[in-house]
């Protein structure tokens, strides 16, 4: 199907067709006013609906089995149903629900279905973003009694009827963040999620299904929910073979929120994608998406950082962080940031969260000195803050103890020794709010590293009527802050950090610029993390450091400057190294990979990725393409018995045209198997290059 091919809703009698440039999701309501799902997969037409709604349900065995089971769109709790449901709720006198139809409209690519069950609205959206199509819902009390959320999902999304499904997921720990897994689905539900608060390190939000696809080639079927506090996805094949991915806030059943009357809550978006192109033509898709739709001036280039936590950690001063800034303005670097210990007594982790002014020991005239210094190299500045944290040990903490999470008559946890703020207070986000408006008002910061070091453990509110809605509201406040400071100072960048990839989501990336994918700045683990994080998030938002060798921080391995790099350059790149005990051979080498990388940057992060050969202990190698341009970085990571290198098949290349390697002069045409084009120097235990094409 061809690119112009713009998204389109059609609507039949009681069936609507939403279509994408290669794909189409179909729904349709029974009289019953049972929504009951169609088809998603290649296009059709609504003819093609109507002709899937006109078939009778397979036979089901008696009172014993549910004859909506596997088919509803949204499936509530109640009536003649035994699958997860997506909605439950109660109020004094009933639990479940019994909707009604209400009315449809459509307005460009999004379809909006209402129903009401008594007091309670319910409206279901729709939104075609490509061949990405999203989904949320609205729940609204119109009734005079309170109406309590006990679950609230975003969608349930609907597999077609296949043998042998495969589930794709990302798993993690700290430093460990992303790895891919895949596994033969069984009978029964496959749960993930996040009981913590934020995203977590132990799984992103993301799931893929397919029976026998391949990088290149065969269906996928992806979700991705955006939300940054806790939250479940359950996959779950049901006796009859059926599929079903139900997902949202919240990991419990035990309540979201208390909607009074007038009062209501709007799931996050889970998004969901149908792909004939395999697991490679999936993630452009998703990238495609993200770039377009969700990341903030995603069209800009994000510029070569460097951070100076690993250099100096908390032992900081004006004098030392403008040494390191000349030093990094000299190997090309275009934004300097200051990490943990400029701001209140935080000489270690034990003081001065919340103090958000500068230490005037360290800064006895603010920031502003240094930002200056900054920008007259060249550079633009940025600083590191933890807003929704505090240490018992602060000026926050003595004036205001009531403002942490905390359950009364229990011992509280401090992780990292701080305590969480209760960000769904008013109070704590109006502070919040004048403290770093106040910040970036005083001094010309141009990018705000915003981490989250620890999760939720005592999440009382002891004076709230319902203390659970803070898992909630703690998520909305973080979001509103956000969008608030960014329209206050749109020239600002944000980054998340949540101690590495802890909270990586659609949601946050809708008010960021880029994430900090993980701890481990190991170059040999990062092929390994990368390569999930492709799977559903670009190039773009992915911030990737060069850092000394032997990784001290971590695993005490050694690794080539040049194989730092490289890998470093499959993202956003960034030095996080002490420069000030670099040599100039070393100093001089990073200038050149720098410069390397401001020309290949629009392909990295903006281009098309293909992983050409996976991280699995050999070579491993991903290229992007974009118009008459590609790139390849290519990692050796092991060899064996004097084994040559492998010879790369490339992609996305037009195969009628000629395509000159600018490392070798070598001209090859489109389909290239690119062996000779691969420097003899790609030897040994860890190395790398980078390959330039263009066609001629």
């Amino acid at each position: 199907m061809p690119e112009t091919v713009k998204p389109e809703i059609v609507a039949g009698d009681r069936t609507w067709v939403l279509s994408g440039p290669t794909s189409s999701y179909a729904l349709h309501l029974t009289e019953a006013d049972e929504l009951l799902h169609l088809h998603w997969g290649p296009r059709i037409a609504l003819a093609d609906a109507v002709a899937l709604a006109a078939r009778p349900p397979s036979a089901r065995g008696a009172s014993f089995e549910s004859p909506l089971d596997g088919r509803e769109e949204y499936p509530a709790e109640g009536g003649p149903r035994f699958v997860r449901p997506a909605l439950s709720v109660r109020t004094a006198e009933r639990r479940g629900t019994e909707w009604t139809y209400e009315s449809y409209d459509a307005e460009g690519a999004e379809l909006r279905l209402r129903f009401r069950d008594a007091g309670l609205g319910i409206t279901l959206h729709y939104r075609l973003r490509g061949d990405v199509v999203e989904r949320w819902t609205t729940l609204v009390n119109e009734g005079e009694e309170p109406v309590e959320l006990l679950r609230a999902d975003s969608a349930t999304w609907t597999l077609p009827e296949r043998d042998d499904w495969r589930l794709s997921q990302l798993h993690g720990r700290w430093a460990a963040e992303s790895r891919l897994t895949r596994a033969p689905l069984t009978y029964g539900e496959k749960v993930i999620g996040s009981r913590r608060g934020h995203t977590g390190h132990q799984h992103l939000p993301w799931v893929a299904l397919d029976t026998d696809a391949t990088e290149e080639r065969g269906e996928v079927y992806g979700c991705a929910l955006g939300w940054s506090g806790s939250w479940r996805i359950a996959v779950a094949q049901l006796p009859d073979a059926r599929v079903q991915i139900t997902g949202g806030a919240g990991y419990d059943d035990s309540g979201l929120l208390r909607l009074a009357t007038g009062e209501s809550f709007t799931t996050p978006v889970f998004a969901g994608l149908w792909s004939d192109g395999g697991f490679g033509g999936a993630s452009r898709t998703w990238h495609a998406y993200q770039r377009e739709h969700i990341v903030p001036d995603a069209e800009r280039d994000r510029p070569v950082l460097f951070n100076s936590w690993e250099a100096t950690f908390f032992d900081i001063s004006e004098e030392q962080q403008t040494t390191l800034a000349r030093r990094a303005a000299e190997i090309g670097v275009e934004l300097f940031v200051v990490d943990d210990g400029w701001f209140g007594a935080r000489t270690s982790d034990r003081a001065g969260l919340g103090d958000w002014w500068p230490n005037p020991d360290r800064f006895p005239h603010g920031l502003k000195p240094l930002a200056d210094r900054v920008h007259a190299l060249g550079m633009q500045f940025g600083i590191w803050v933890e807003p929704e944290m505090v240490n018992p040990d602060s000026d926050l903490y003595r004036a205001h103890p009531d403002w942490v999470q905390f359950q009364p008559g229990r011992k509280r946890t401090e992780f990292r020794n701080q305590l969480m703020l209760n960000l769904a207070r008013e109070d704590v986000q109006e502070y919040l709010w004048e403290r770093l408006d106040g910040l970036l008002s005083s001094a010309p910061v141009d990018y705000v590293k915003w981490d989250f070091n620890r999760c939720f453990t005592d999440a009382g509110w002891p004076d709230d009527a319902y203390p659970q809605r803070l898992w909630v509201d703690h998520v909305r406040a973080l979001y509103g802050l956000l969008d608030r400071l960014r329209a206050a100072h749109p020239g600002v960048a944000f980054e998340s950090c949540s101690g590495g990839g802890g909270r990586i989501d659609l949601g946050i990336l809708g008010r960021t610029d880029q994430v900090w994918t993980s701890d481990n700045t190991d170059p040999l683990d990062r092929l390994d993390i990368q390569h999930g994080f492709s799977q559903i998030h670009p190039a773009r938002v992915m911030a990737a450091w060069v850092t000394d060798s032997p990784n001290v921080q971590l695993n005490g391995r050694a690794s080539s400057l040049r194989f730092r790099f490289v890998s470093a350059m499959a993202g956003v790149l960034g030095v996080g190294g002490d420069l000030t005990e670099w040599s100039e051979e070393e100093l001089a080498e990073a200038r050149r990979w720098v410069e390397l990388y401001k020309e290949i940057r629009p392909l990295v992060q903006h281009g098309d990725l293909h992983r050409l050969r996976p991280p699995a202990g050999g070579l491993s190698a991903v290229q992007y393409v974009r118009g008459d341009e590609s790139v390849v970085l290519a990692w050796l990571q092991a060899q064996r018995f004097g084994e040559p290198v492998p010879a790369l098949r490339l992609r996305g290349l037009d195969p009628t045209a000629s395509y000159e390697c600018r490392e070798t002069g070598e001209v090859h045409r489109g389909a290239v198997l690119l062996h000779h084009g691969l420097p003899t120097g790609l030897r040994g235990d860890l190395d790398a290059t980078v390959i330039r094409l263009r066609r001629i």
